[in-house]
């Protein structure tokens, strides 16, 4: 098999929330790969420095500031990057929040909030890419799915909704856009070391503790772990891999788990 099959080159690919983290990482891989890389965010100022983050990576990225969940704003700007920067031919729908609250104490408010960031925005988003991939015969979107989409885990019901309605949405893209030659699956990441974890990744942290134990590879994931998942779905690698979600969690949904004290 060539290596050519994952080659980016002449690609646009467009990550939501690709300033920090998972979606940075993703974005780097995508780059190497030689898309193109545009990246959104709504707050400018996390926009501007990951552009001095990608630039001392050697990666030239095109931003874009819009809000993911106003159907108005984002058919503005895919309009404008498809101007500027040329067609899209890679959407990675990976912006989102979560809200760790119990469901007796959370409110619509908050519920909604985290509805329209992570199912919501991923429809609108694709419906903006979709015309112009079906009219060019060609396409590839990843949507940024969870071990939530499978599992519950107590105070994040609305995110383990919302990622569980992305996985379905997943299917029912593919169902509808597969025969224009697009593809649309999504990745589901396990725990991974990032700025966000880690207050809880420091030994003896019951949290930490739980998820080294309960991984069969018995670590957090490094970010550019999720890379080459990425880039295999972005490219002609997938070409007949359509409505799945490949789980990128170190074996956590493989097993039930160990008992306690279990070498």
């Amino acid at each position: 098999m060539s290596l050519e099959l994952f080659n980016l080159n002449g690609k646009v690919a467009l990550v939501t929330g690709g300033t920090h983290g998972l979606g940075m990482a993703i974005g780097t891989g995508l780059a190497n790969a030689g898309a193109k890389l545009v990246i959104n965010d709504i707050f400018q100022d996390k926009l501007d420095a990951a552009k001095e983050a990608y630039a001392k990576a050697g990666i030239d990225v095109a931003l874009y500031n819009f809000d993911v969940t106003n159907e108005d704003e984002v058919t503005k700007c895919i309009a404008r990057i498809e101007r500027e920067v040329g067609p899209i031919d890679i959407l990675v729908n990976n912006a989102g929040i979560i809200k760790r609250i119990p469901i007796e104490e959370m409110t619509v408010r908050e519920f909604s909030d985290v509805i329209n960031i992570d199912l919501i925005a991923p429809f609108i988003m694709s419906k903006a890419v979709i015309k112009g991939m079906i009219a060019r015969g060609h396409g590839k979107i990843i949507n940024m799915c969870s071990m939530m989409s499978e599992l519950g885990r107590n105070t994040v019901s609305a995110y383990a909704a919302a990622k569980g309605g992305l996985k379905m949405l997943t299917r029912n893209m593919a169902t509808e856009w597969a025969k224009h030659n697009i593809q649309i699956n999504g990745i589901g990441p396990g725990y991974f070391a990032t700025t966000q974890t880690a207050p809880i990744r420091v030994d003896g942290h019951p949290f930490n503790d739980f998820i080294i134990n309960r991984t069969p590879a018995a670590k957090w994931g490094d970010p550019n772990d999720l890379q080459g998942a990425a880039i295999f779905l972005a490219s002609e690698a997938s070409n007949f891999v359509n409505g799945h979600v490949l789980y990128v969690d170190g074996g956590i949904l493989a097993t039930i788990g160990k008992p306690v004290n279990e070498d």
